[in-house]
């Protein structure tokens, strides 16, 4: 699968752009603040039908207009699809795949798979656990609907339960026999969720680990665990447990949405130990663990977004970088750098197809 060409209009800082692109490797260089990463994120919003960096659509229309197009032609399994997403202020959004408006944008999600890698992943090392959450509930929801209605429904019950804690305190009142009654809930949808994870994680993780040892040079060793209360104790015996802490707090204590990720570079968290390199090349690995699920999960290659990666990495992480993604594994890439002779440099040692794109102030200017 590849994006054969892109039109944009008054999206972010970009008034119009046409793009055609290669199959493989496609670069974007120009100056901070041009437009270079907008450029990307015009490409993750026809897979995503939002942005990366903001979900609210009226921040993303240009300055002094009230709408923003996106289209895209794709070839995907050999047939080509058109995408294309349209807001204007004030109305509901649009998304149409080959002209055929979507009644649930749920229903576009995975079908263009894609993994971007930015300087803004640094949240899932300095956030907290809700960032890490999110990571992980976004990859499965791609492919795995069931998992998705489970957290719609999980988390439709947690804020009843909250809701009705609340009352409880408000009206001096309790009632466990209504309580339960969320109870149930979030012991069935819960339970399912920790599972999902469960699996999930236990397939990735050699995978990060794998790709960390092989950026690294293997001079390191990192760790990613998945905590969880239900990974000893059943959901049921912990919400029964906790239900004089939940009176007290008027907030469900026990539950999935307690769960948390270790990040631990050696013995430690990488969020006090590790330096800028340590982080990206943690954040890059477990991206590139990323793509490979998408890949087998989708049985096509994902879309790879590569924001300003190589900042902060020494030149032998680089090198590690790039003869990665050189390798069949991966399909079309884009990448963005400041530097075109860094770029050129990098493209010459990819024996691969590529395009340079110059971006000066949202436009293109080869």
């Amino acid at each position: 699968m590849h994006l054969e060409n892109l039109s944009i209009l008054n999206y972010k800082n970009i008034e119009q752009a046409d793009l055609e692109f290669c199959s493989r490797l496609n670069c974007f260089f120009g100056d901070n603040g041009a437009g270079k990463t907008n450029m990307l994120d015009a490409i993750y919003y026809l897979s995503f039908c939002k942005s990366f960096f903001n979900a609210i659509d009226s921040l993303n229309i240009r300055h002094d207009t009230d709408y923003f197009m996106l289209k895209g032609q794709y070839t995907r399994k050999k047939e080509k699809e058109l995408v294309s997403c349209g807001y204007k202020a004030g109305s509901k959004k649009q998304v149409k795949r080959n002209r055929k408006l979507y009644k649930r944008l749920s229903d576009h999600i995975g079908l263009f798979p894609l993994v971007m890698i930015s300087p803004s992943d640094a949240s899932l090392i300095l956030g907290g656990s809700d960032e890490r959450r999110k990571f992980i509930d976004g990859v499965i929801s791609q492919f795995d609907h069931r998992y998705l209605e489970s957290l719609i429904r999980y988390n439709r019950a947690l804020l009843q339960r909250n809701n009705l804690l609340k009352k409880f305190a408000e009206n001096r009142t309790f009632d466990h026999e209504i309580l339960s009654i969320y109870d149930e809930q979030l012991i069935e949808h819960g339970e399912k969720i920790h599972k999902k994870r469960q699996d999930f994680l236990s397939g990735i993780i050699p995978v990060f680990q794998h790709f960390y040892a092989f950026i690294s040079g293997g001079k390191e060793n990192v760790v990613l665990e998945y905590n969880s209360s239900l990974n000893n104790t059943p959901l049921r015996e912990q919400l029964a447990g906790e239900v004089e802490k939940d009176r007290a707090t008027q907030y469900t204590n026990a539950g999935i949405h307690k769960d948390d990720l270790t990040l631990l570079l050696g013995e430690y968290p990488i969020k006090k130990t590790g330096s800028q390199g340590q982080n990206k090349t943690y954040l890059t690995a477990l991206k590139f663990a990323q793509f490979e699920y998408l890949k087998n999960a989708a049985g096509l290659k994902p879309i790879l977004l590569l924001d300003d990666i190589f900042d902060k990495l020494d030149s032998k992480r680089v090198e590690k970088i790039i003869e990665l993604v050189s390798q069949d594994q991966f399909g079309q890439i884009f990448i963005t750098d400041t530097n075109r002779e860094h770029l050129e440099n990098i493209v010459g040692r990819i024996p691969t197809e590529h395009k340079i794109f110059r971006i000066v102030d949202g436009k293109l200017n080869n």
